[in-house]
């Protein structure tokens, strides 16, 4: 059992960045596949962004060319560099596993942007 908890989330400006971060409970749980979701009021849950085991990485249309999903060295993390933020990126974000089974989600970061 492992449990996933996001971190970075917070209020900016329209145009602002953020650098969201997903971290294991256990030091030893390394990230395979990643990806992230966003789930906005009133709005079914949306998938964001992937990372495979590899290194591929895919983004929805709607945040290609402003996000950046990443793992960290010491692939214990997973990022999601969020630039040119708009008013409708605001969402609870949340990292989920891919490839474990089960699958985890983590708890979500709220990111709000102001325009």
């Amino acid at each position: 059992q492992v449990q996933l908890v996001e971190s970075g989330g917070g209020l900016v400006q329209a145009g602002g960045s953020l650098r969201l971060s997903c971290a294991a409970s256990r030091t030893s749980f390394y990230f395979g596949a990643m990806d992230w979701y966003r789930q906005a009021p009133g709005r079914q849950r949306e998938w964001v962004a992937s990372l495979s085991t590899g290194g591929n990485t895919n983004y929805a249309d709607s945040v290609k060319g402003r996000f950046s999903i990443s793992r960290g060295a010491a692939r214990n993390t997973v990022y999601l560099q969020m630039n040119s933020l708009k008013p409708e990126d605001t969402a609870v974000y949340y990292c989920h596993t891919i490839d474990t089974v089960p699958t985890y989600w983590g708890q979500g970061t709220q990111v709000t942007v102001s325009s």
